[in-house]
């Protein structure tokens, strides 16, 4: 009887692993294809601009062109540009692609030097960064596409954590928070079984041990242990070796969260795999191209959207007669006070009126905020609807208080209640936009907005900016926590 219900337990996980695999097949197929077209839309386009008109010798063209995806998909795939773990999530999919690109042409080049090929440079300039931004296009909506199926439960990997109910709580909460991920926690094994049949609407399937059971019978396809001292070495050894004979994938994540890969290296010290974690960059040349970057796109958005600004102004102006601009002392970088400027959404005395509404506050923690303020405006409505009450601060960003990327900028009553830890947001400038901003606004908690500031302080890059720069436009056409 043991016998046969293991068999059906086996069967049963089969077949659910079996189910998963078809939409994984289909993306990677629809991801060949759309390198193949981008490859072959980059080499047409160079053969259409290079060679307008006859008198050229367009077969060897013609040809290349023809063999140019075959080539596109050898590198992509030499770059590591298909490796199932970078699907769906994370920069890493786009980089590999475009370090394809880069070393595609660059092969093309040295080989057309040493083999003395009569290559027209105009036509590989043209047709290889063509299929690059084409193929990092591409790349991109069949992430967003992606992202829409996993946001109404399809495509998932099912996920087995492992821990502390605590923190198979936190990931839970996480990864529900964000399914574009593609984890679902289906099961859970604690530290303390006995404490509860169930976290966070997840049965517990039992103690560290009933982990390989537990994957069999919630037909799981990974497993994810947490951060837990029980898991030592060799149990995780051998846990290794018995997801082993399934396929199941192993995730493990250390003790030290919220820091990005670029910041640890794995060091094999004495035989043991060591975590070396760099201090973040705050200060030095990388903060200097920030700082440059920052002031000349928030200069160059100024010019380009100063009649859309003027026009705000006046529209502000004619509802209710008071001042178009808000300003408000805010703290910024080491905790230096600035004047913050932003389009009045309020009533002229919203501030002197704050203490009256104090039974109204929706937010937790040091924040104020209220869903439906009584003292914002008809036309302030509309401005926090589109965020579009955020623009002056470019102005700050050009004299250097304010990052176009950071942390939320803080009120000094909010900063006088900071714990220890939270003063960590700080030590960078605040930002117009941030990960607060893509990742719900408003309507995160207090403790979610520290840990989400706080991951940028501790990993920010200017990759990492213009990646929050580029989902901030999706968050506002959303109009996701706008309030």
């Amino acid at each position: 009887m043991a016998a046969q219900t293991t068999v059906s337990a086996n069967r049963r996980q089969q077949h659910l692993l079996q189910a998963a695999v078809p939409w994984e097949r289909r993306y990677r197929n629809r991801t060949l294809w759309a390198d193949a077209a981008c490859a072959l839309l980059g080499g047409t386009l160079a053969l259409w601009i290079r060679f307008p008109g006859a008198g050229y010798p367009l077969s060897p063209y013609i040809a290349l062109t023809v063999a140019l995806p075959l080539l596109w998909l050898a590198s992509v795939a030499l770059a590591g540009g298909y490796s199932p773990r970078f699907t769906g999530s994370g920069s890493e999919e786009f980089r590999r692609v475009l370090n394809a690109g880069v070393r595609l042409t660059a092969g093309v080049a040295i080989l057309s030097y040493a083999a003395k090929l009569n290559i027209a440079r105009g036509y590989v300039i043209m047709a290889l960064p063509c299929a690059t931004a084409a193929d990092l296009a591409a790349r991109h909506s069949l992430r967003q596409g992606l992202h829409r199926l996993r946001g109404m439960g399809n495509c998932m990997q099912r996920v087995v954590a492992v821990g502390h109910a605590s923190a198979v709580a936190a990931l839970v909460t996480e990864l529900r928070r964000e399914p574009h991920h593609g984890l679902s926690v289906v099961a859970a094994c604690l530290v303390d079984a006995d404490s509860a049949d169930e976290i966070a609407e997840v049965p517990v399937c039992g103690d560290l041990s009933c982990v390989p059971s537990a994957v069999h019978s919630a037909g799981a396809n990974a497993v994810a242990v947490l951060s837990c001292p029980e898991m030592d070495g060799a149990r995780l050894r051998d846990l290794a070796w018995e997801l082993e004979k399934t396929g199941t994938e192993l995730y493990v994540a250390p003790a030290l969260m919220d820091v990005a890969g670029p910041r640890t290296t794995i060091r094999p010290v004495a035989g043991l795999p060591l975590l070396q974690v760099d201090h973040p960059e705050l200060a030095g040349a990388k903060q200097v191209v920030k700082g440059i970057f920052d002031r000349a796109t928030a200069a160059a958005l100024l010019v380009l959207l100063a009649p859309l600004m003027v026009g705000i102004a006046l529209v502000i102006r004619m509802d209710d007669g008071g001042p178009a601009l808000f300003r408000q002392t805010r703290i910024g970088r080491n905790g230096r006070p600035f004047t913050v400027l932003k389009f009045r959404t309020m009533v002229p005395d919203a501030e002197a009126r704050q203490a009256e509404m104090a039974a109204l506050n929706d937010a937790d923690g040091v924040l104020f905020k209220i869903r439906a303020d009584p003292r914002i405006t008809r036309t302030g409505s509309w401005l926090r609807r589109w965020s579009l009450d955020e623009l002056p601060q470019l102005i700050n960003v050009v004299s250097g208080d304010m990052s176009l990327v950071g942390p939320r900028p803080a009120l000094p009553a909010e900063t006088a209640r900071y714990a220890s830890h939270v003063r960590r947001r700080l030590v960078v400038r605040p930002g117009i936009t941030g990960l607060w901003q893509v990742n719900g606004r408003s309507n995160l908690s207090w403790e979610e907005a520290v840990r989400l500031d706080l991951r940028y302080v501790e990993n920010w890059s200017l990759a990492l900016d213009l990646q929050i720069l580029w989902k901030t436009r999706t968050a506002v056409m959303h109009k996701t926590g706008a309030y």
